[in-house]
Protein backbone atom coordinates (compact mmCIF):
# COMPACT_ATOMS: atom_id res chain seq x y z
CA UNK A 1 0.00 0.00 0.00
CA UNK A 2 2.83 2.41 0.87
CA UNK A 3 4.48 1.75 -2.48
CA UNK A 4 1.14 2.29 -4.25
CA UNK A 5 0.84 5.69 -2.52
CA UNK A 6 4.39 6.56 -3.58
CA UNK A 7 3.52 5.76 -7.19
CA UNK A 8 0.51 8.06 -6.99
CA UNK A 9 2.61 10.93 -5.59
CA UNK A 10 5.27 10.52 -8.28
CA UNK A 11 2.74 10.39 -11.10
CA UNK A 12 1.04 13.55 -9.80
CA UNK A 13 4.33 15.40 -10.09
CA UNK A 14 4.62 14.53 -13.80
CA UNK A 15 1.14 14.37 -15.32
CA UNK A 16 0.24 18.07 -15.54
CA UNK A 17 3.35 18.84 -17.55
CA UNK A 18 2.98 15.78 -19.80
CA UNK A 19 -0.66 16.52 -20.60
CA UNK A 20 0.06 20.16 -21.33
CA UNK A 21 -2.24 21.26 -18.51
CA UNK A 22 0.32 23.26 -16.58
CA UNK A 23 1.05 26.97 -16.84
CA UNK A 24 -2.35 28.27 -15.75
CA UNK A 25 -4.38 28.24 -12.59
CA UNK A 26 -5.99 24.81 -12.64
CA UNK A 27 -9.56 26.00 -12.16
CA UNK A 28 -9.25 28.06 -15.34
CA UNK A 29 -8.35 25.04 -17.46
CA UNK A 30 -11.43 23.52 -19.10
CA UNK A 31 -11.16 19.82 -19.91
CA UNK A 32 -13.90 18.17 -21.99
CA UNK A 33 -14.58 14.43 -21.78
CA UNK A 34 -16.28 13.29 -24.98
CA UNK A 35 -18.04 9.98 -24.31
CA UNK A 36 -20.68 7.87 -26.03
CA UNK A 37 -22.89 6.59 -23.20
CA UNK A 38 -23.90 7.82 -19.72
CA UNK A 39 -21.86 5.16 -17.89
CA UNK A 40 -18.63 5.55 -19.90
CA UNK A 41 -17.15 8.04 -17.44
CA UNK A 42 -17.49 5.53 -14.60
CA UNK A 43 -16.38 2.40 -16.45
CA UNK A 44 -13.40 3.75 -18.37
CA UNK A 45 -12.26 7.24 -17.39
CA UNK A 46 -12.44 7.30 -13.59
CA UNK A 47 -8.66 7.46 -12.90
CA UNK A 48 -8.33 10.50 -15.18
CA UNK A 49 -11.45 12.23 -13.86
CA UNK A 50 -10.39 11.61 -10.26
CA UNK A 51 -6.92 13.02 -10.91
CA UNK A 52 -8.15 16.16 -12.68
CA UNK A 53 -10.88 16.97 -10.16
CA UNK A 54 -8.52 16.38 -7.24
CA UNK A 55 -6.24 19.00 -8.80
CA UNK A 56 -9.04 21.53 -9.39
CA UNK A 57 -9.33 21.30 -13.17
CA UNK A 58 -12.66 22.40 -14.58
CA UNK A 59 -14.37 19.27 -15.90
CA UNK A 60 -16.99 19.27 -18.66
CA UNK A 61 -18.70 16.16 -20.01
CA UNK A 62 -20.23 15.75 -23.46
CA UNK A 63 -22.24 12.52 -23.59
CA UNK A 64 -23.32 11.88 -27.16
CA UNK A 65 -26.30 9.63 -26.40
CA UNK A 66 -28.77 8.98 -23.61
CA UNK A 67 -28.00 5.26 -23.54
CA UNK A 68 -31.53 4.78 -24.91
CA UNK A 69 -32.99 6.35 -21.78
CA UNK A 70 -35.47 9.18 -22.46
CA UNK A 71 -33.54 12.39 -21.93
CA UNK A 72 -36.16 14.02 -19.68
CA UNK A 73 -35.99 11.01 -17.34
CA UNK A 74 -32.20 11.20 -17.30
CA UNK A 75 -32.21 14.88 -16.40
CA UNK A 76 -34.84 14.33 -13.71
CA UNK A 77 -32.62 11.72 -12.08
CA UNK A 78 -29.66 14.08 -12.23
CA UNK A 79 -31.65 16.90 -10.66
CA UNK A 80 -32.90 14.69 -7.86
CA UNK A 81 -29.36 13.61 -7.01
CA UNK A 82 -27.73 16.88 -5.97
CA UNK A 83 -28.07 18.57 -9.37
CA UNK A 84 -24.90 16.87 -10.54
CA UNK A 85 -23.70 14.24 -12.96
CA UNK A 86 -23.33 10.90 -11.23
CA UNK A 87 -19.65 10.36 -11.77
CA UNK A 88 -17.71 9.51 -8.65
CA UNK A 89 -18.02 11.59 -5.49
CA UNK A 90 -17.32 14.74 -7.44
CA UNK A 91 -19.73 17.44 -8.44
CA UNK A 92 -20.07 18.21 -12.13
CA UNK A 93 -22.71 20.95 -12.34
CA UNK A 94 -25.42 20.41 -14.92
CA UNK A 95 -24.28 23.48 -16.84
CA UNK A 96 -21.00 21.61 -17.43
CA UNK A 97 -22.78 18.52 -18.71
CA UNK A 98 -24.40 18.03 -22.08
CA UNK A 99 -26.32 14.85 -22.89
CA UNK A 100 -27.25 14.67 -26.56
CA UNK A 101 -30.65 13.21 -27.45
CA UNK A 102 -30.51 12.99 -31.25
CA UNK A 103 -32.38 10.50 -33.47
CA UNK A 104 -29.19 9.81 -35.43
CA UNK A 105 -27.10 9.18 -32.31
CA UNK A 106 -28.72 6.14 -30.75
CA UNK A 107 -26.94 3.65 -28.51
CA UNK A 108 -26.34 0.24 -30.04
CA UNK A 109 -24.11 -1.99 -32.13
CA UNK A 110 -24.75 -1.41 -35.80
CA UNK A 111 -25.74 2.23 -35.18
CA UNK A 112 -23.48 4.32 -37.43
CA UNK A 113 -22.95 7.84 -36.14
CA UNK A 114 -22.29 10.67 -38.58
CA UNK A 115 -18.80 12.06 -38.05
CA UNK A 116 -19.93 15.40 -39.48
CA UNK A 117 -22.74 15.59 -36.92
CA UNK A 118 -20.36 14.66 -34.10
CA UNK A 119 -17.88 17.31 -35.25
CA UNK A 120 -20.61 19.94 -35.22
CA UNK A 121 -21.74 19.04 -31.69
CA UNK A 122 -18.18 18.90 -30.36
CA UNK A 123 -17.37 22.25 -31.94
CA UNK A 124 -20.37 23.90 -30.28
CA UNK A 125 -19.31 22.57 -26.89
CA UNK A 126 -15.68 23.62 -27.30
CA UNK A 127 -16.64 27.14 -28.29
CA UNK A 128 -19.33 27.65 -25.65
CA UNK A 129 -17.10 26.51 -22.77
CA UNK A 130 -13.67 27.66 -24.01
CA UNK A 131 -12.29 24.13 -23.90
CA UNK A 132 -8.50 23.72 -23.78
CA UNK A 133 -8.16 19.93 -23.73
CA UNK A 134 -10.29 16.99 -24.91
CA UNK A 135 -10.26 13.45 -23.47
CA UNK A 136 -11.90 10.64 -25.43
CA UNK A 137 -11.58 7.06 -26.73
CA UNK A 138 -8.91 5.82 -29.12
CA UNK A 139 -9.70 4.35 -32.54
CA UNK A 140 -10.63 0.93 -31.10
CA UNK A 141 -12.77 2.41 -28.33
CA UNK A 142 -11.55 0.10 -25.48
CA UNK A 143 -14.38 -2.42 -25.93
CA UNK A 144 -14.59 -2.15 -29.71
CA UNK A 145 -18.09 -0.65 -29.45
CA UNK A 146 -18.93 1.11 -32.71
CA UNK A 147 -20.27 4.16 -30.85
CA UNK A 148 -16.94 4.58 -29.02
CA UNK A 149 -15.04 4.31 -32.29
CA UNK A 150 -17.29 6.87 -33.98
CA UNK A 151 -16.74 9.27 -31.08
CA UNK A 152 -12.99 9.00 -31.64
CA UNK A 153 -13.40 9.68 -35.35
CA UNK A 154 -15.65 12.63 -34.60
CA UNK A 155 -13.01 14.16 -32.31
CA UNK A 156 -10.28 13.58 -34.91
CA UNK A 157 -12.36 15.24 -37.60
CA UNK A 158 -13.03 18.18 -35.28
CA UNK A 159 -9.29 18.58 -34.68
CA UNK A 160 -8.57 18.41 -38.41
CA UNK A 161 -11.12 21.09 -39.25
CA UNK A 162 -10.29 23.34 -36.29
CA UNK A 163 -6.50 23.20 -36.18
CA UNK A 164 -6.31 26.96 -35.62
CA UNK A 165 -7.85 26.55 -32.16
CA UNK A 166 -4.82 24.62 -30.92
CA UNK A 167 -6.96 22.22 -28.87
CA UNK A 168 -4.99 19.43 -27.25
CA UNK A 169 -6.65 16.02 -27.35
CA UNK A 170 -5.81 12.78 -25.58
CA UNK A 171 -7.13 9.28 -26.22
CA UNK A 172 -7.64 6.45 -23.75
CA UNK A 173 -5.44 3.59 -24.95
CA UNK A 174 -7.23 0.28 -25.56
CA UNK A 175 -5.67 -2.79 -23.93
CA UNK A 176 -5.58 -6.42 -25.02
CA UNK A 177 -7.94 -8.86 -23.31
CA UNK A 178 -5.42 -10.08 -20.73
CA UNK A 179 -4.41 -6.60 -19.62
CA UNK A 180 -7.98 -5.34 -19.68
CA UNK A 181 -9.04 -7.78 -16.96
CA UNK A 182 -5.94 -8.11 -14.79
CA UNK A 183 -7.06 -5.38 -12.39
CA UNK A 184 -4.40 -3.55 -10.35
CA UNK A 185 -1.66 -5.77 -11.81
CA UNK A 186 -1.92 -3.65 -14.94
CA UNK A 187 -0.49 -0.68 -13.05
CA UNK A 188 2.94 -2.30 -13.36
CA UNK A 189 2.37 -3.40 -16.94
CA UNK A 190 1.28 0.13 -17.87
CA UNK A 191 4.40 1.63 -16.30
CA UNK A 192 6.62 -0.79 -18.23
CA UNK A 193 4.75 -0.01 -21.46
CA UNK A 194 5.10 3.74 -20.89
CA UNK A 195 8.86 3.35 -20.46
CA UNK A 196 9.03 1.80 -23.91
CA UNK A 197 6.63 4.33 -25.44
CA UNK A 198 7.44 7.81 -24.14
CA UNK A 199 4.35 9.27 -25.80
CA UNK A 200 2.12 7.52 -23.24
CA UNK A 201 1.03 9.02 -19.92
CA UNK A 202 -0.05 6.78 -17.04
CA UNK A 203 -2.63 7.92 -14.48
CA UNK A 204 -3.11 5.80 -11.37
CA UNK A 205 -6.45 5.95 -9.57
CA UNK A 206 -5.90 7.23 -6.03
CA UNK A 207 -9.31 5.97 -4.91
CA UNK A 208 -10.42 3.00 -7.04
CA UNK A 209 -13.47 2.41 -4.84
CA UNK A 210 -14.91 5.61 -6.29
CA UNK A 211 -15.24 3.84 -9.64
CA UNK A 212 -17.32 1.10 -8.04
CA UNK A 213 -19.51 3.63 -6.23
CA UNK A 214 -19.92 5.73 -9.37
CA UNK A 215 -21.03 2.81 -11.52
CA UNK A 216 -23.49 1.78 -8.80
CA UNK A 217 -25.33 5.06 -9.44
CA UNK A 218 -26.26 3.83 -12.93
CA UNK A 219 -28.94 1.51 -11.55
CA UNK A 220 -30.17 0.19 -14.89
CA UNK A 221 -26.63 -0.93 -15.75
CA UNK A 222 -25.60 -2.17 -12.30
CA UNK A 223 -26.03 -5.91 -12.91
CA UNK A 224 -23.76 -8.75 -11.80
CA UNK A 225 -21.46 -8.77 -14.83
CA UNK A 226 -20.97 -5.00 -14.57
CA UNK A 227 -19.97 -5.43 -10.93
CA UNK A 228 -17.41 -8.03 -11.97
CA UNK A 229 -16.15 -5.80 -14.78
CA UNK A 230 -15.59 -2.79 -12.53
CA UNK A 231 -13.89 -4.96 -9.90
CA UNK A 232 -11.43 -6.62 -12.30
CA UNK A 233 -11.12 -4.03 -15.06
CA UNK A 234 -7.72 -2.38 -15.40
CA UNK A 235 -9.54 0.86 -16.23
CA UNK A 236 -10.71 1.04 -12.62
CA UNK A 237 -7.11 1.32 -11.45
CA UNK A 238 -5.20 3.06 -14.19
CA UNK A 239 -5.60 4.96 -17.46
CA UNK A 240 -3.02 5.11 -20.23
CA UNK A 241 -3.38 8.24 -22.34
CA UNK A 242 -1.78 9.11 -25.65
CA UNK A 243 -1.86 12.35 -27.59
CA UNK A 244 -4.10 12.44 -30.66
CA UNK A 245 -2.20 13.74 -33.67
CA UNK A 246 -4.81 14.13 -36.42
Amino acid sequence: MAFYCLLVVLQNLMISHCLGLSGETHHKINVLFVIAHPDDESIFFSPTINYLTANAYNIHILCLSTGNMPCHIFYTKLYDQHKSFLCHDIIVPLQQLKIVDHPNLQDGFGQVWSHDLLTEIISEEVISHDIHTIMTFDSYGVSGHCNHRDVHRGVVKFLQTNSERNIKAWQLVSLNTFRKYCGPIDIWLSILSAKRHRSKVIIINEQPLKSYDAMAQHLSQWVWFRKLFVSFSSYTYTNTLQRINP
